[in-house]
């Protein structure tokens, strides 16, 4: 089984900001969010980290082994990173979303994103079928398992919401990846 973890909140994210390639830390929520998914989630044989610091403490509460893959890093947000959310124009997220080519100023596309994450999927399929594979990383790379998993379309980022530390499972024994479970969060229910 494929099972993707969600880092836990940051300050960027609690502030609402863009985060894609800057490297906070997690904040108190973000450490109590990842130790719940380390409760949550069974013995890997094998967890994959996104090099940057909030997953790779994400990680750490898994397991006190962890490989890191440059591959599972966030989206490049270019000009955009550190931006509320609400501060892009809109007409820039129509653009977004109309084309999966478009990428801000200095950044990365969906396009992108999706050239380097579905390979390493496939990469990981059959080992995966064996034995559980974690893998530790951000909203858009998640969003691109989810496609992979379902064999849709990388547009189907813009129909998904990933919660913080949530979890999602693919399995991959069969002729086809098949997705099991898709933002899980009942092991965060304590921490509302």
């Amino acid at each position: 089984m494929l099972i993707v973890v969600r880092h836990g909140r940051t300050p960027a994210n609690a502030a609402g900001q863009l985060l894609g390639r800057r490297d906070p830390e997690l904040d108190e929520l973000g450490r109590a969010q990842a130790a719940a998914v380390g409760i949550a989630i069974p013995t890997a044989a094998r967890v994959i980290s996104s090099p940057l610091m909030r997953c790779r403490q994400t990680a750490e509460a898994i397991s006190t082994s962890v490989e890191i893959d440059e591959r599972l890093i966030e989206v490049d947000y270019g000009d955009f990173e550190g931006l509320a959310i609400g501060d892009v124009p809109a007409a820039t997220w129509a653009a977004w979303r109309a084309d999966t080519a478009w990428s801000p100023p200095g950044g990365e596309s969906h396009d992108d994103l999706a050239a380097r994450m579905w390979p390493l999927l496939d990469e990981l399929g059959d080992e995966a079928a064996e034995r559980d594979i974690v893998l530790v990383s951000h909203v858009s790379p998640i969003k691109a398992c989810l496609a992979w998993g379902l064999g849709v379309s990388i547009d189907i980022a813009w129909r998904a919401f990933v919660q913080q530390a949530s979890i999602l499972r693919i399995a991959t024994n069969g002729p086809a990846p098949s997705l099991r479970s898709f933002n899980e969060t009942h092991h965060l229910a304590h921490l509302d």
